[in-house]
């Protein structure tokens, strides 16, 4: 059975306002040194809206995003009773953060089709870039 469009219109909403709020805890309030400069690209809520994915990006290396994850896990419950107050609801859901990958994988497809037309203008050779090109049109006078 399909889910109510005003079900699905409030848990955008409500994940709209946990990235807004959760972005801006990232870039001041919270002071652990471990986290790196980092920013929420996304939250997903699960139906309920009992908990929550919260996907973040990290400028860094495969240990800095680590030491993210692994700061953030640990204020969990600070980010929690921050988004309590501020939101003014009565429940917060429980979140999970996670590593936002798809920024890596596009600039590796994004890698991976320019070799392949490289490739193509490579194995067609100069014939077929000069067949490609018309002739230029000179005037005859008389």
């Amino acid at each position: 059975m399909a889910e109510p469009r005003s079900r699905i219109y409030h848990r955008s909403r409500v994940a709209e306002t946990l990235r807004e709020e959760i972005g801006a805890m990232l870039e001041g309030e919270l002071s652990d040194p471990r986290i790196a400069v980092c920013y929420v690209t996304e939250v997903a809520m699960h139906p309920g809206n009992k908990s929550a994915r919260v996907y973040i990006a990290v400028n860094g290396d495969e240990e800095a995003e680590k030491a993210t994850v692994a700061a953030l896990t640990a204020a969990k419950g600070y980010i929690r009773h921050e988004l309590l107050e501020r939101m003014g609801v009565r429940r917060v859901p429980d979140l999970s953060f996670h590593i936002d990958k798809t920024q890596k994988f596009n600039a590796r497809i994004e890698e991976l089709l320019g070799r392949s037309k490289r490739r193509q203008r490579f194995a067609g050779g100069e014939n077929s870039e000069s067949a490609a090109q018309p002739e230029p049109v000179t005037r005859e006078t008389n």
